[in-house]
């Protein structure tokens, strides 16, 4: 009967009266385990009718009435297409951490299916605006990588190139720590980069332990950057990932000076990061509160220390590894001597 009653919704004469039978149709089949798919259809046809009014949050709270994900009898495509439906409104909504939890309620394992590739994109869509307002960067490039593993993107070639430009711009925007280092590696080995000259050149900096002045990475890549929409001139988001592709830099180049230095002047430390002094031990005061260097800055003194205190047993360790070192190299040269002194030998003999 509901389902019949269901069918009369498009012959409805008016919004009023179509309203009233969905009301009345929600009503009857509220509780009811047998019609819970009817009545989940029902409610989103009216959530809708409630976001072309206009009335976006009503139509929000609308639908996250129902818990779909616990409806047995409906089924796994249209129970995700659902939820899809509930994280997009409560995105429009504002609500991110609800919507973060709402997404929590789709196992992406489903989407490895290829016919489920459009809903995935949706999925992907749908995290990367959450991620974005987040401004969590890595996971802006996870959701991107996904979308780039999906065959329908793959198989288009403009499609793919768009999608693994944001990979690139996005992992590079990422702060470091080891899961951002390994994989911008992966990324970095990826055969298709090396068909995006620009990008890959710009994810080579990055992987080499070579300084990278900020004036000449402006040079080579700014204007190429500033026309993405990922750092639009002019866009209050785009500004703000410009800085952050400013910070990744001077980052990068901290980390390289103490790579290949033990001992600093500040003064030439600041000529090496295109910074001044104060910008200078700000970075640095970040990345060794984070432990991704160790340093010590000696302000009276204008010198900046990399290396580390090391313990007894640390020094110990290395007096042995040096110590036999020298004589494996002893041994050697005795042997060498030996060997030449028996060579000449012969000849004289001969």
């Amino acid at each position: 009967m509901v389902q019949e009653t269901m069918g009369y919704l498009d012959s409805t004469p008016d919004q009023e009266t179509k309203l009233e039978l969905i009301d009345t149709l929600r009503t009857v089949t509220e509780g009811k385990i047998y019609v819970e798919v009817e009545r989940a259809r029902l409610t989103r046809l009216l959530s809708k009718i409630k976001e072309d009014e206009g009335k976006i949050n009503e139509a929000a709270d609308t639908l996250q009435e129902l818990q779909v994900e616990t409806f047995g009898s409906m089924e796994k495509r249209e129970k995700t297409d659902f939820i899809l439906e509930q994280m997009r409104l409560t995105l429009a909504k504002r609500d991110y951490t609800r919507m973060l939890i709402i997404s929590k309620k789709i196992n992406t394992k489903f989407f490895a299916d290829v016919e489920q590739q459009d809903l995935k994109l949706r999925y992907y869509e749908l995290m990367i605006q959450h991620a974005l307002h987040e401004e969590q960067y890595l996971n802006v490039c996870k959701y991107w990588r996904h979308v780039y593993d999906t065959p329908s993107i793959k198989e288009d070639e403009s499609k793919w190139k768009e999608v693994l430009q944001n990979v690139i711009y996005f992992i590079v925007l990422s702060p470091y720590d080891n899961e951002q280092h390994d994989l911008l590696h992966r990324i970095y080995e990826d055969p298709n980069l090396i068909k995006l000259s620009l990008h890959y050149e710009l994810a080579k900096h990055f992987i080499t332990p070579e300084l990278m002045r900020w004036p000449r990475i402006q040079e080579l890549y700014g204007t190429a950057l500033r026309q993405t929409p990922v750092f639009a001139l002019g866009d209050e988001a785009g500004e703000k990932r410009w800085q952050e592709l400013h910070k990744r830099v001077i980052e990068h180049n901290i980390r390289v000076v103490a790579k290949y230095y033990t001992r600093v002047r500040t003064k030439r430390l600041t000529q090496l990061l295109d910074l001044n002094e104060e910008d200078t031990e700000e970075f640095l005061s970040k990345l060794v509160v984070s432990k991704t260097i160790y340093a010590k800055i000696d302000r009276p003194a204008g010198i900046v220390s990399f290396a580390s205190p090391k313990d007894a047993n640390q020094v110990l360790n290395d007096w042995s590894n040096n110590i036999n070192s020298l004589l494996g190299l002893i041994e050697k040269t005795c042997h060498l001597i030996t060997k030449e002194e028996m060579l000449h030998s012969i000849a004289r003999v001969k």
